[in-house]
């Protein structure tokens, strides 16, 4: 009786190491990150820009990309996000600066620590305390099962989490694109605080 006690035990207790073991895969393989954090920020930010696109949603914009026949970058971005399980954007613009904290940073850097993903950019302007990091995820097979963009400014912080297979030489196409920052997007923004500016300045005089 004791020896079928004691065997019970240990196939108990294999069981459980193996489950732990199945578990830990799937979890570091979920490029999906947690920013339910940073929706206190959204109080403090002159412009807000939200983004979730996933199952059905993610779905709904590829057949609004049929209905885009301007854009030739089109076709590409359909093919990407075919094949993704979601987008998710954050990004949040200050009047002034230091509206988010270093811990609201970090405990994104954090996830970005864990199993499965890689820096591969990363730039500092610490004359401009500006910081841009962009982080892969790649599963058993050694292929891309998610990215992370990550950009902290003194008035705005935007983090960008792609889940699902991306091929990196086509991510450009989705650039400026689902609140994605591109070139593009970057330049109109800039022009439009030239133009806000412009407008104050012929207010004051």
């Amino acid at each position: 009786m004791k020896t079928m006690a004691r065997s019970k035990e240990l196939f108990a207790a294999f069981l459980g190491v193996l489950l732990c073991c199945l578990a830990a895969p799937t979890q570091a393989q979920n490029a999906r990150l947690k920013l339910e954090h940073l929706e206190k920020l959204g109080s403090k930010a002159a412009e807000v820009n939200n983004v979730t696109l996933d199952g059905d949603m993610l779905q709904l914009a590829v057949k609004f990309l049929d209905m885009d026949k301007d854009d030739p970058e089109a076709a590409q971005v359909k093919d990407i996000i075919k094949k993704l399980k979601g987008i998710y954007v954050k990004n949040f613009e200050f009047d002034e600066p230091n509206q988010y904290s270093t811990a609201d940073v970090e405990e994104i850097r954090a996830q970005l620590a864990a199993p499965g993903w890689s820096k591969i950019i990363e730039n500092r302007d610490k004359r401009n305390a500006k910081n841009n990091e962009i982080y892969v995820m790649k599963d058993a097979s050694n292929n891309i099962a998610g990215i992370a963009i990550l950009v902290a400014e003194p008035k705005e912080l935007t983090v960008v989490n792609i889940v699902g297979p991306v091929d990196l030489d086509k991510l450009s196409a989705l650039s400026g694109k689902f609140g994605i920052p591109g070139e593009k997007k970057d330049k109109d923004r800039e022009q439009h605080k030239k133009k806000a500016s412009a407008e104050n300045s012929d207010e004051e005089g």
